[in-house]
């Protein structure tokens, strides 16, 4: 199933979004001791870094590619045209859903993290929080330059390979989707 958002509430929504991210890490992630940000809740868990480090390195991949294709799209000979609503993708949307975790900040589905995405075991701590802040400030700086564009007609591969492409709107509601889950999987690993 397929939705329909007004542009603007959906870049505002997502926008607040990643505010609530950064303030949640900031009030409960930013001066703990590196120790307990390192600390597993079990053997076989994530602890705190790992959970921000697995997200950064999905940031690494979609961050500059949603850049690029805004930038490209920016630079066109073509004014860009933005448009009035924006409608997800049934499997855009399906895999947002998947991904949002429940109002108890439970997954709602149980899913392995692709090797190439899985969190290092020796982590500087502060640095990966950092960097996470940092992969947020640049989200919410794209966030606003989408504002110019057709969050429709932009197509950005995903982590699984180029032949699964979502639009821009589709990537930006995932991968926030993504960040919410494993943040709320890092505050249970504080505990």
């Amino acid at each position: 199933m397929s939705l329909t958002f007004d542009t603007p509430e959906l870049l505002n929504s997502l926008q607040r979004q990643v505010d609530d991210l950064v303030q949640t890490v900031n009030n409960n992630f930013v001066g703990v001791p590196e120790q307990f940000l390192l600390l597993q809740p079990s053997p076989g868990k994530w602890s705190v870094a790992q959970c921000l480090d697995h997200l950064n390195a999905y940031s690494r991949f979609y961050v500059p590619a949603m850049e690029k294709a805004i930038q490209g799209k920016l630079s066109g000979s073509l004014p860009p045209t933005p448009s009035a609503t924006f409608k997800s993708g049934w499997l855009g949307n399906y895999f947002t859903n998947m991904m949002k975790p429940k109002a108890d900040g439970l997954p709602g589905m149980k899913m392995q993290a692709p090797k190439a995405y899985r969190p290092m075991a020796d982590l500087n701590a502060k640095h990966t929080v950092q960097e996470f802040l940092e992969w947020q400030q640049q989200t919410k700086a794209l966030l606003d330059r989408a504002k110019l564009v057709n969050l429709q007609k932009i197509k950005i591969s995903t982590t699984l390979g180029a032949w699964l492409r979502f639009s821009l709107g589709d990537t930006f509601r995932f991968v926030i989707a993504h960040e919410q889950r494993h943040i709320a999987q890092a505050l249970r690993a504080k505990g």
